[in-house]
Parts: C-alpha cells; structure tokens; sequence
C-alpha cells in the first residue's frame, strides 16, 4: 500500500484555494486602475507612470504605512468585513493628507490562519471602495496563508501608501503662528484608534453584546464600533488655495500626540474642548469605563477627527467652505505662546 505524499494543503495552506479567488479580486483591483498604471493585475509588483506629475516643479513622494488594529476583533466576531478595507486606506490617506500630498497608489497587506475567500472579497471590497472615491490606484498587495500563527477566523490587515505633493506646497506647521486659530472636523466615530480600551469597556466592565443596540443611535455596539474612518480628502481644495497653515490627523495619542507634532517650538495649542461635544459612544464609553477626561483625549478623537490651522482672518471662509460643510466645522481653539505643547481646557 502507497504511503500518501504529504501536500502544502495538509500544512494549513491551499494554493488552488488562493488561485481560485485572485481571479475575482482581479476584477476588483482593476476597478481602481487610471492612465497611470502600467500592465496588468498579477505581476511581481505594481508600476505606476510618473508622467503625469510633470506639471511638479519639484514633487516630493509621501509615504505612509499602517494597520486597523483590534477594531478587527469586531469584525470578525459580527461577520462584517468590508468596512475595515475603507478604514486602512482612508486612515492612510488622511496621514499623508496633513503634508499637502495627493494619493496616488496604495498596497495591502492580509495575513490570515486559513484563507476563507468570502472574507478576503468582502475586504478587498471595502478597499476598492475608498480608493475610487480618492481615485487612489491599488496597485499591489499580499495575502498570506499562516497557520498555526493567526487563530481560526482571525486575520491582520495592513496598508501603505504613497502620495505628492509639490515641494513649495508642503504643510508641515511651519507656517502656524501665535493667533492663529484651530478649526475641528468631525470624525464619524471611532475611526481606527482606542479600541483595545473600547472593547474592554463594552464586552468585560459594561457586559455588552455587539450585537445590543446602542440606545442613541439605534445601532447595534458593532456596527457603531464598525464606523469606517473618515477621508478628508476634500481639504486639498483648500491647501490649493494656500489656507491650511497647519493639519494633523487625530489618531492614536488623541490631541496632545497629533497635534504638538505641527506646533512651532514657541507656539502652544490651546483647545477648548466645550467647544463641541463628543459623539455619544465617547460618552457611553467614559461614563460606563469611569474614564477620566485626560485619558479620553489622549486615548480617542472625540468626535474631532482632524485638525486644521488657518488665520484667524480665513477661519470664516474656511468653516464656510462648500467642500467642509459635511464635517461640520468649527472653531475649537487657538495658538497661544508657549513651549509646543497641546493644552485641553475641559
């Protein structure tokens, strides 16, 4: 009798599987292609033309790479995976959005246990889905199989990103003066930042379900822990017109971590944090974890997922722009003397 060949597929990792769906991701990836992108779907790795940044004068590539975090203990517990796509790339997007640049491709990164193509199609969706409204291209990414690494129905997404922007137009804080005001734009919930305290909070202290409804907004926990994060790509009509003197993204570390990063040694950030109120799953989760205001905004966005510096003469224009209405602009601060430090007034 034939002993039986042992196969990769025995190990935990099935090739024809993986085969079987890139040819339905193809279609998928090749929705977000532009003029730009040279070849196909399928080689070794992606090319992009440059031709089309002749009109920099001295272009500079932007580049960012990150992760979803544990939000995606969520979406593999409630079933819903396309959301997290839209949280990688519009969380990059938004990172190299505070420096001026334009996106122009992206790449992911999903390690799994076993490869359960239903999962990967719902991902890649969401991923697709962000990078078209950016007109972002996803020129490449990796999926790997690992068993024995990942658990069952766990997997790990990561992204990178490469944007420009043209060196005269390059917003790193340089510009930000004392006087200067600070205008907030409001996230949609928790973005892609706290969670780990967050799901403490709802399943082990609160006792929850994700799948309760979170009285004040009739959703479910899940679905309201599964709010995409936020693009705020449209602020690059306003950085064309030469009124952002200064932008950070609201991530992890909260204000007193993102903000300081574009202060001036002898500027402070002074922010009254009255001057909005935070979304009702911060209160929920402050009231339920006995948290105390410092920790919420160093851990959480608040309910403010960027932060943008203008003049004080331009704050009005900028809150009254056409392309901010749809987050809700207001002013929340000032730019005080100091030591480049972030001070919350609560």
């Amino acid at each position: 009798m034939k002993t039986r060949r042992l196969t990769y597929a025995d190990a935990g990792v099935n090739i024809p599987v993986w085969n079987a769906t890139r040819k339905k991701l193809g279609k998928l990836v090749e929705s977000t292609f532009n003029n730009n992108v040279v070849g196909k779907f399928g080689h070794f790795g992606g090319m992009f033309s440059l031709s089309s940044l002749k009109s920099y004068k001295k272009p500079i590539l932007v580049s960012s790479v990150d992760g979803v975090g544990t939000k995606l203990k969520i979406a593999a517990e409630i079933g819903v995976h396309d959301t997290v796509g839209e949280d990688i790339v519009n969380h990059c997007i938004n990172d190299i959005l505070v420096l001026g640049a334009k996106p122009l491709f992206f790449l992911d990164y999903i390690a799994t246990g076993k490869l359960e193509p239903d999962v990967l199609l719902q991902v890649i969706t969401g991923l697709t889905r962000a990078c078209r409204a950016a007109n972002c291209v996803l020129i490449g990414g990796e999926t790997a199989e690992m068993p024995g690494f990942y658990q069952v129905g766990e997997y790990d997404i990561a992204g990178t990103i490469v944007g420009v922007v043209d060196e005269k137009d390059v917003i790193d804080g340089s510009k930000v003066k004392k006087n200067d005001v600070l205008i907030g734009l409001a996230s949609s919930g928790l973005h892609t930042n706290g969670y780990s305290l967050a799901r403490k909070i709802v399943k082990n202290i609160a006792r929850k379900s994700y799948s309760d409804i979170f009285k004040d907004t009739g959703k479910t926990f899940g679905r309201e822990l599964l709010k995409p994060h936020r693009s705020y790509a449209s602020v690059r009509g306003l950085m064309e017109q030469g009124l952002i003197r200064g932008c950070a993204h609201i991530t992890g570390g909260g204000f007193t971590d993102n903000v300081d990063r574009i202060l001036p040694p002898a500027c402070n950030a002074a922010i009254n944090c009255a001057a909005w109120e935070p979304l009702p799953i911060f209160s929920w989760l402050q009231k339920h974890g006995k948290v105390d205001n410092n920790e919420m905004y160093r851990t959480f966005n608040m309910g403010i997922g960027m932060v943008l510096v203008v003049k004080k003469n331009d704050a009005d224009r900028v809150i009254n722009s056409k392309a901010l209405q749809e987050f809700c602009p207001r002013l929340i601060g000032t730019i005080v003397a100091g030591t480049g430090k972030v001070k919350l007034q609560f």
